[in-house]
C-alpha cells in the first residue's frame, strides 16, 4: 500500500530509538496485523533491557541542553513538527486506519489532533505562567514560577495510537522536558512512523538527540519506566486494571502519574431534547471506533416519556450504519482490534442475557469474505435494568445499553452509579435541567455535556475523569502544569531581614 512506502513503514523494523538513531535489529518478535483484513504489515524488534538504558541515558543527557532553550523557541520546533503532520495526514491517517480498525475519517481525525495540539503548544510556549505574590515583609518580592521536570515516560494504548502520545509529547516539549514513548505492542508500526516523521524535523533544528524517544515491547517495557527513579513522570492510557498496577508501582518511588483510564458514559435523554441531535450524538458515542473511545457511550439514561421513540429511532438508525473496510470512507465502523476483543464483546453479550438484558438489536460476528479478519462485528442495543453487574463494567466494544427514568434526579443518580468517571451528556432543551446536570449535584465526571454526545472532545479544554478514571488531565487549558514543577521564590532587596509572622531572633 502506498502510504506505507510514504511513510517508510517497511516489512522490517527497529522497535527502539533516540530520535534519528535506530536501536537494532530490524524486525523480531513483534508483528503487526491489520484488522481489516488480517494481513501482516510488518515486524519490529522489542527493546532489551540494556537498550532502554540507553535511551534513559540518552535521554537525561538531551534534558540538561533541552530545559535551556528558550521556551519560544521549543515551540518554533513544535510548530515545524505541527507542519510536518499535515503533509503527513493522508499518510498517517490511513496507517492509522489500517493498524488499529477505525474509519478512515476518524483516522484522519486523530492525526488532525495532533496537528491542534501542535498549534496549541505553539501558542503555550509564549504563555508558561507564573504568580506575583504581595509579601508580608517590607522589601521583599514573591512569586511562582514553573520548571520543567525531566523525563516524561507516556504508555498510550491501541484505541488512539498516535493522538494520546501527541497530548503528552507537545506540552512536554515545550515545558522543556523529553519523552520517552512506549506504544501499545498491538499498534507499534503507528509510533514507528511518528519517529520517522519527526526525526529529520530534529536534525534540522540541532534539538539535542534524546528528546524523542520510542521503546517497543509488551507490557514489561512500560513496567521499566513505572518502577525507575529517573522518570519523572509516566502518563499512561489504558485500563482501570493497568493503571492501578501503574499508579502503585510509581508511588511506590514517590514518583508523579497521570492517569487516563476506563469510561462508562452515559447520555441522558430528556423529554425536552431535539431527538434528532440526541440520536446522532448517541449513534457516533456508541459505534464511532468500534465502541473502542474511552469516551464511548456505553448507557442511555431516557426519559419515560419519550422512552419508545427513541428506541425505534435507534433501530432504525442502525439498520442504516455500514460495517467493512476502515479504508473505505463509505462506511461506518471497522473492526474490533483483534480476536481477544471479539470474545469480550461475545462475553459481554452472554452475561448481559444472563442477567436478563433484552437485546433490540442483536450482537454477533460478521461473516463472509468482506470480513475475513474475524474482527468485525454488529453493533447493538440492550434494554437492562441499572442493578446489572454488566452494566457497571466497561467493555471495549459497540454495545449501547438503555435504561428509563422518570425525574431528573433519578437519571444522575443511574449514570453516577458506576465506577468510572470520564465522560457524560444531557440532551435537553431545559435549561434548568442543563445547569442541574453540570452543578455540582449534577454529573460526578471530569467531562459534562450539554446537547452534545460523550465522544469527540476538543484539545482546547483539559481531557480526563474522576473516580476509576483516574483523575488525571491531558491536552488543553492548564495541563501543561502537570509536566513542570512549582518553584516558589522570595526575594529580599531590603537592607534587613526581617522574618514572617513577626519572628524576632535578636543577638
Amino acid at each position: 500500500m502506498d502510504f506505507l512506502k510514504t511513510l517508510g513503514i517497511e516489512n522490517a523494523n527497529c522497535g527502539t530509538s533516540t530520535g534519528s538513531t535506530w536501536l537494532g535489529p530490524a524486525a523480531g518478535d513483534l508483528q503487526s496485523s491489520s484488522p481489516a483484513d488480517g494481513t501482516l504489515i510488518g515486524a519490529l524488534s522489542s527493546t532489551t533491557p540494556a537498550q532502554y538504558d540507553q535511551v534513559v541515558e540518552k535521554a537525561q543527557a538531551a534534558f540538561l541542553e533541552w530545559r535551556s532553550w528558550p521556551a519560544p523557541r521549543r515551540g518554533d520546533l513544535v510548530r515545524q513538527i505541527g507542519e510536518a503532520l499535515r503533509q503527513h495526514k493522508n499518510a498517517l491517517g490511513r496507517l492509522v486506519s489500517y493498524e488499529m480498525g477505525k474509519s478512515l475519517q476518524e483516522g484522519w481525525g486523530e492525526v488532525q489532533e495532533m496537528i491542534d495540539i501542535c498549534d496549541f503548544a505553539v501558542g503555550l510556549s509564549r504563555q508558561l505562567y507564573g504568580l506575583t505574590i504581595h509579601s508580608e515583609r517590607p522589601g521583599h518580592r514573591m512569586y511562582e514560577q514553573y520548571h520543567p521536570l525531566g523525563i516524561v515516560g507516556i504508555i498510550s494504548a491501541f484505541n488512539f495510537p498516535v493522538a494520546v502520545w501527541s497530548w503528552n509529547a507537545m506540552l512536554a516539549w515545550v515545558c522543556g522536558n523529553v519523552c520517552i514513548w512506549k506504544p501499545s505492542e498491538k499498534t507499534p508500526l503507528c509510533a514507528i512512523a511518528c519517529q520517522k516523521i519527526i526525526s529529520p524535523i530534529l536534525e534540522q533544528n540541532n534539538a539535542p538527540e534524546g528528546i524523542c524517544n520510542l521503546i517497543s515491547g509488551n507490557a514489561a517495557a512500560g513496567e521499566w519506566m513505572t518502577k525507575d527513579h529517573r522518570i519523572a513522570l509516566v502518563s499512561a492510557t489504558g485500563s482501570t486494571r493497568m493503571g492501578k498496577a501503574v499508579a502503585t508501582a510509581v508511588a511506590g518511588r514517590l514518583g508523579r502519574s497521570l492517569l487516563e483510564l476506563g469510561g462508562n458514559n452515559a447520555i441522558i435523554i430528556s423529554q425536552d431534547a431535539d431527538l434528532d441531535i440526541a440520536i446522532m450524538g448517541a449513534l457516533f458515542g456508541a459505534v464511532g471506533t468500534a465502541g473502542q473511545r474511552c469516551t464511548t457511550t456505553r448507557r442511555l439514561i431516557i426519559h419515560e416519556a419519550v422512552y419508545e421513540t427513541v428506541k425505534e429511532k435507534l433501530k432504525q438508525a442502525y439498520r442504516q450504519l455500514r460495517i467493512g473496510n476502515p479504508l473505505d470512507p463509505a462506511n461506518h465502523m471497522g473492526p474490533l482490534i483483534d480476536k481477544a476483543a471479539v470474545q469480550s464483546y461475545l462475553d459481554a453479550i452472554e452475561k448481559c442475557r444472563t442477567e436478563g438484558g433484552t437485546f433490540l438489536v442483536e450482537g454477533g460476528i460478521l461473516e463472509g469474505s468482506d470480513y475475513k479478519s474475524g474482527c468485525y462485528v454488529t453493533p447493538c442495543i440492550a434494554e437492562v435494568k441499572s442493578s446489572y453487574t454488566i452494566v457497571k463494567e466497561e467493555t471495549f466494544a459497540p454495545i449501547l445499553y438503555l435504561l428509563k427514568y422518570r425525574t431528573l434526579d433519578e437519571a444522575i443518580n443511574i449514570q453516577n452509579a458506576v465506577p468510572q468517571g470520564l465522560s457524560s451528556s444531557i440532551m435537553t432543551l431545559n435549561l434548568r435541567e442543563a445547569e442541574q446536570f453540570l452543578s455540582c449535584a449534577g454529573s460526578d465526571c471530569g467531562i459534562a455535556n450539554v446537547n452534545i454526545g460523550t465522544s469527540g472532545a476538543e484539545i482546547g479544554g483539559a481531557f480526563g475523569g474522576e473516580k476509576e478514571t483516574g483523575g488525571g488531565r491531558e491536552s488543553g487549558s492548564d495541563a501543561w502544569k502537570n509536566y513542570m514543577r512549582r518553584q516558589t521564590n522570595t526575594i529580599n532587596y531590603s537592607t534587613a531581614l526581617p522574618l514572617a509572622q513577626g519572628i524576632r531572633f535578636d543577638l
